[in-house]
């Protein structure tokens, strides 16, 4: 068993959550904190009512989180919100947060991880936030409805459906520029049109960037925000509780999106 510290320190340095910038509302590291050991660690996408109460039933003492606590900005502390409080502070559940700081992580980060679950090889980064490259890129000569083929099975594994722009049966993926979440803004379409990108694999983006897509000729895989960023909660709760000699479970609790 280890204590809340511990695990933060451990955290807060393989994930170096103070050099990577990040939105405000992200508020990485330790959110809420306890007392005591803590015996078990629970991963999940998102802070919400249903991921508490999972990772309670599991008898886990630490939430990780992908979207933590304050991702809506400040709220008064009123009928759900004071619930599922009420509920971590009676069960002694800490929580620790880690968004752009996990997407980021070599080892660890969704996009890595999402890069490798679709056989993937980067080369380089994508998607600029302030001094950061907070997705991946790279070459590869694979046909286009392959890597469709795969980014769709992720999606399905965990209740979501791919979207595509279209493209034809025959088209090959030779420069691709991968983004987890919503990674598909005006931005990011411009970044991969300049640097000669010809397919996105991302998890969201709004109606615009598919119409904006087809006319600079790039193909755009929208495999689900939460579906893409399952990855990495799930590998870094396994890898602090093989380190400390705890349990880990992962919370499935899909948006739909």
């Amino acid at each position: 068993m280890a204590t809340l510290g511990e695990i933060r320190e451990y955290l807060d340095a393989t994930l170096n959550i103070a050099a990577i910038p990040d939105y405000p509302n992200a508020v990485n590291g330790v959110q809420l904190e306890n007392h005591g050991d803590i015996t078990g660690i629970a991963a999940a996408v998102d802070f919400a009512t249903s991921t508490v109460r999972g990772a309670i039933a599991r008898g886990a003492r630490l939430l990780l989180v992908h979207h933590g606590m304050f991702w809506s900005g400040v709220q008064p502390i009123t009928g759900f919100r004071f619930a599922r409080l009420h509920d971590l502070i009676s069960h002694g559940m800490a929580v620790y947060s880690a968004h752009l700081p996990l997407d980021v992580h070599p080892q660890f980060g969704n996009n890595a991880l999402l890069a490798n679950r679709l056989g993937l090889v980067p080369s380089g980064g994508f998607a600029r936030f302030q001094s950061i490259e907070v997705g991946l890129s790279g070459g590869c000569e694979i046909p286009t409805r392959e890597l469709a083929d795969r980014a769709r099975a992720l999606a399905r594994e965990f209740g979501g459906t791919l979207v595509a722009t279209p493209f034809s049966t025959e088209r090959v993926t030779r420069r691709w520029g991968l983004c987890t979440g919503a990674g598909a803004d005006s931005s990011t379409l411009q970044e991969a049109a300049l640097a000669g990108l010809d397919t996105l694999i991302v998890g969201e983006g709004p109606h615009h960037t598919a119409v904006e897509a087809r006319e600079l000729g790039i193909v755009v895989l929208y495999a689900g925000h939460y579906a893409t960023e399952t990855l990495g909660v799930r590998a870094l709760a396994d890898a602090a509780a093989q380190r400390f000699g705890i349990q880990s479970s992962f919370i499935d609790a899909p948006s739909g999106l």
